[in-house]
């Protein structure tokens, strides 16, 4: 059974080199996921992939239904998930093209459905959240970087904002006042979904832009799709060197 599930975000909406066994949908609790699950093996190990916006990139990060997704990875057996990220630069060395491994989040984000435990018939559980990703699986990602010869940055504060526009310079000058490194807009719930069904998830994003008022002039969707590519490449190259 599949153990490792790979959500893809932005400029990773299939895994190349994935020897597909099977295509499932799950249909969870909390409706449908992004879509079927992909299921097989990749340089050696299980993997459960799954295309967060869906096969063509066509749900907006606050319109995801991050619930069913995380539960329909379990469903499928996973126990570790790995989260691929898009994200915009803020402090000095989170420049593009750069890929960090954060260590901690702050969630911005706002009217999204971000809990199992909302229900009337269930007891109300506050899970500790003071660290929101796994240091196990964090570590395997930051050793695969150095097996690659890919320096990965190992501590980064992620920004979780609401999207689906950009931020202003301001809101980005107020992040990095709160202590924020990365700003993206699909980290939370996702991190805090996985946390509350015990999954052990770690984030691998990619900076693919400075964020706003951090460069001259506006941010240009071609110079992200350059930056896209060449940071996802290399991303893939670094989930093909894990090792359990």
């Amino acid at each position: 059974m599949a153990k490792i599930g790979i959500i893809g975000g932005s400029g990773l909406a299939s895994l190349h080199a994935l020897d597909i066994e099977r295509r499932e949908m799950v249909h969870t609790p909390y409706g449908e996921p992004s879509g079927p699950y992909s299921i097989g093996t990749f340089d050696g190990l299980e993997v459960i992939f799954q295309p967060r916006h869906g096969a063509g990139h066509t749900i907006p990060p606050h319109a995801l239904n991050y619930r069913a997704n995380i539960w329909g990875l379990r469903e499928l057996g996973a126990e570790k998930i790995i989260g691929m990220a898009a994200v915009g630069g803020i402090t000095a060395n989170m420049c593009p093209g750069s890929i960090s491994v954060p260590d901690q989040i702050i969630d911005y984000t706002h009217s999204r459905k971000h809990t199992y435990f909302d229900d009337d018939r269930t007891p109300v559980t506050h899970i500790d959240f003071t660290e929101p990703y796994c240091e196990a699986l964090r570590q395997s990602l930051l050793k695969a970087g150095e097996n690659t010869g890919i320096q990965l940055i190992e501590k980064a504060t992620y920004a979780a904002t609401q999207g689906p526009r950009l931020e202003t310079a301001a809101e980005i000058n107020r992040l990095e006042n709160d202590g924020c490194d990365i700003v993206g807009m699909t980290g939370m719930p996702e991190a805090a979904l996985a946390s509350e069904l015990g999954l052990c998830y770690a984030c691998c994003a990619v900076t693919v832009n400075w964020a706003a008022g951090r460069s001259d002039g506006p941010i240009r969707m071609e110079q992200i799709e350059e930056n896209l590519s060449i940071g996802m490449s290399n991303a893939r190259k670094v989930l093909a060197a894990l090792e359990f």
